[in-house]
């Protein structure tokens, strides 16, 4: 787990009432990434706060504050955070000193976690290309464990608003061994996490996202 071992968490999470904090548990924050490039980084604005506090109901993950930080990608305080979440539509746009930053974070034991809003994609592949050169974003295959624990979804990432209609998709980077960037595509996880005046998603959709969502920080938070 590199940078981030310890940090401590339950191996399994209880849906319907919150988990004792386990002694000496070391809270971490998250962040919001503020990209360049035009796209809008600021959306899913209540989407980190509901799930913040998912995790507090719902997990003994120690989660610090009550709502995600923001972060710039080229910012020594990006390795303030293990886990850091961009969403938007648009364009994404790293400069060469935020690549060599995000890189060693990554590296270091960080975890991103990018959600499509729409039509972020083919930036967010070219960046990441940049990024990793050498990588490939392959797809993950529903049998991964962030599928896994502590909920499950045997058919993959939940499909929380249609888009083109496609099946939602999940991608990733693997470092090491370690799953260090997870794309999701053609799912919209962060609308599906709003409040639920923002979209007006039925419960079953929004309590998805939030399974799912869960999911994605245990598994940044123990690999």
């Amino acid at each position: 787990m590199g940078l981030f071992a310890l940090v401590l968490f339950a191996a399994s999470l209880a849906p319907a009432r919150a988990a004792p904090t386990p002694p000496g548990a070391r809270a971490f924050g998250i962040a919001r990434l503020k990209y360049g490039g035009g796209g809008d980084w600021y959306g899913n604005q209540t989407s980190l706060r509901n799930l913040i506090a998912g995790l507090r109901q719902r997990s003994s993950i120690a989660v610090a504050g009550d709502d995600a930080a923001v972060v710039e990608p080229g910012s020594a305080a990006l390795f303030q955070y293990p886990f850091v979440f961009a969403a938007g539509h648009g364009n994404i746009k790293f400069s060469d000193a935020e690549l060599s930053n995000l890189r060693r974070w990554l590296v270091s034991g960080g975890f991103l976690w990018v959600d499509d809003d729409y039509g972020l994609a083919p930036s967010f592949r070219r960046e990441m290309k940049r990024l990793f050169p050498d990588a490939d974003m392959v797809e993950l295959p529903f049998d991964h464990p962030v599928f896994r624990r502590p909920y499950e979804f045997p058919a993959g990432l939940p499909k929380i608003h249609e888009h083109d209609g496609g099946p939602a998709r999940a991608y990733g980077i693997v470092r090491d061994g370690r799953l260090c960037v997870f794309f999701s595509f053609d799912s919209d996880l962060g609308d599906g996490l709003e409040d639920e005046e923002v979209h007006h998603d039925p419960p079953e959709k929004r309590e998805s996202a939030l399974r799912m969502a869960i999911n994605v920080a245990q598994y940044a938070l123990t690999h």
